[in-house]
């Protein structure tokens, strides 16, 4: 079994000054998805934090609902460290690839009333997305909502959001220069000189030996063409900022 990391509350506020670099409005983004879920639910939520990483989604959750069923989902063993020393039994943690179909048998139980997911899934290539929103549907109630909030930039801002990604890149670089927050490499290089996340850093090498991201960012239009093929009843904008935004689906 691996070791819990020492200190995962220093190691969630470092990867969350690292993510908040990139995504000043995450906080924002976070607390909408939050607020979605509380509008379909009535009892304690089941909700499934997919590609949750550190637990970041699933700690808000359980900050907003303590009462929630919570499983966290990734592959990442250095990120899945954090999170299972962050969320101990508050949380069901489940190991499996969301490239390979067989992801949601690794699942403690179907029937979610929420699947939430945060700048991941452009992680995946465009036809694993299509075929995932499909899959995505099966694990959740009649009634259950899906949110993905990821880089959807908008076709018919091409100026404005060139212009908004270049302050935003201004504003992380002064952070940058500040220490007031530490690059996505550094993150990394730090987690590979700690004792306990440095030999999962070369495990994760291996599960993904030319880098994680295929970078696919289409616009909303795309995502919500993909989940009306996907079966869901309803999709559409939940919340926007800037090139990010995120998509709703109820099934």
């Amino acid at each position: 079994m691996t070791p819990y990391v020492a200190d995962p509350g220093a190691w969630q506020e470092s990867w969350d000054l690292q993510q908040s670099a990139f995504m000043p409005d995450r906080e924002h983004r976070i607390a909408a998805m939050i607020d979605a879920v509380e509008a379909v639910t009535e009892d304690p939520p089941r909700v499934l934090d997919l590609a949750g990483g550190t637990g970041s989604i699933a700690l808000r959750v359980l900050r907003r609902l303590p009462g929630a069923q919570v499983t966290l989902l990734d592959v990442d063993p250095v990120l899945l460290c954090i999170a299972r020393a962050s969320l101990r039994d508050r949380a069901q943690i489940v190991t499996a690839d969301l490239r390979d179909p067989a992801w949601t048998g690794a699942l403690p139980h179907a029937g979610y009333d929420a699947v939430l997911a945060a700048t991941a899934l452009h992680w995946l290539p465009a036809e694993r997305l299509r075929v995932l929103y499909g899959e995505i549907r099966t694990v959740l109630r009649p009634g259950g909502l899906l949110v993905n909030a990821d880089h959807m930039p908008d076709p018919q801002l091409p100026g404005l959001t060139k212009q908004l990604v270049a302050s935003a890149d201004a504003r992380r670089d002064a952070r940058y220069a500040a220490g007031a927050a530490p690059t996505w490499s550094a993150w990394w290089d730090l987690a590979a000189a700690n004792p306990v996340l440095g030999p999962l850093a070369a495990d994760r090498a291996v599960i993904h030996p030319k880098g994680a991201s295929a970078e696919f960012l289409p616009p909303v239009s795309w995502h919500l063409e993909a989940l009306r093929d996907a079966g869901f009843t309803e999709s559409g904008t939940l919340w926007r900022g800037g090139p990010d935004a995120a998509v709703a689906a109820v099934r």
